[in-house]
């Protein structure tokens, strides 16, 4: 199994934390792990500078930490998930420790309560053409699993039609997404013409949609899951609102609101 770009391991040992920046590193020292304490592994992505620094502060350098539990409690703004030793060490739940012999590994993981929306999220998509070709907006809704807000975006697009504001629209959506560090995505909007041609099940017939089809599908790649689906327009009118108050900005100006409340993940 390769590296993962931005993916960090934390193994814990009975009231021992370590964070992994190395799957070696992580395999190495899953291989040494027999019996008692218990260990549980999870994985993650895009090390915070703020928990790396926190991390640095209590004298811990380089790729690898050791870190008392206690003290990793709201180290991570990041979620982490459960990590099955089979997805760390192989399809092989032995592994060999520095001695050469063969340690057979547990397979229980205990997973803490942990919030899931810090990695999974929802999109709501909407374009408004005032014209159609006409002023044009772009709106998003980004939403977190339990239903809260995270985003509510807008773009100006300029003089164009309403499928081009569609697809920038979801564009927008999805690279939001990704920024804020979400990894699964459920999309729906109320353009049938987008959802069938990101999923490939309708030809793009212009050289302009095709294009930005392309674009989407470059960000929809980028998650671990991905998921669209048309809805009716009744069940769109957030991210509705979103497009018609974008229709006033320049092309390209982007306006975000967010929620400035959400509680931090508790990782351990």
């Amino acid at each position: 199994m390769e590296n993962e770009k931005d993916a960090f391991y934390v193994v814990r040992k009975g009231d021992v934390v370590g964070v992994y920046t190395s799957l070696k590193d992580c395999q190495a020292e899953l291989g040494s792990s027999a019996g008692n304490p218990s260990v549980s592994v999870f994985k993650g992505y895009c090390l915070p500078k703020e928990a790396e620094e926190y991390l640095v502060s209590h004298g811990l350098k380089g790729a690898t930490y050791s870190i008392s539990a206690t003290d990793v409690q709201n180290c991570f703004s990041r979620q982490l998930v459960a990590c099955p030793f089979q997805d760390v060490v192989g399809s092989t739940s032995s592994v060999a420790n520095t001695q050469g012999k063969c340690v057979k590994l547990d397979n229980h993981v205990e997973v803490p309560a942990i919030s899931s929306s810090c990695l999974s999220c929802s999109l709501e998509f909407d374009g408004a053409s005032k014209g159609n070709p006409g002023l044009a907006g772009a709106g998003a809704v980004i939403r977190a699993d339990d239903g809260s807000l995270v985003y509510r975006l807008r773009e100006g697009v300029g003089i164009a039609t309403c499928n081009v504001a569609e697809y920038r629209a979801v564009i927008l959506g999805l690279k939001y997404a990704l920024k804020k560090g979400f990894k699964h995505i459920r999309v729906q909007g109320d353009s049938k013409l987008v959802c069938m041609q990101i999923q490939g099940l309708w030809k793009t017939k212009n050289q302009n949609m095709a294009d930005l089809c392309k674009i989407a599908k470059e960000f929809k790649d980028k998650f671990m899951s991905f998921q669209i689906k048309h809805v009716e327009r009744d069940f769109n009118s957030d991210a509705d609102a979103q497009a018609n108050l974008a229709i006033f900005l320049k092309d390209g100006e982007v306006h975000e609101e967010h929620d400035k409340i959400r509680r931090k993940i508790q990782c351990f």
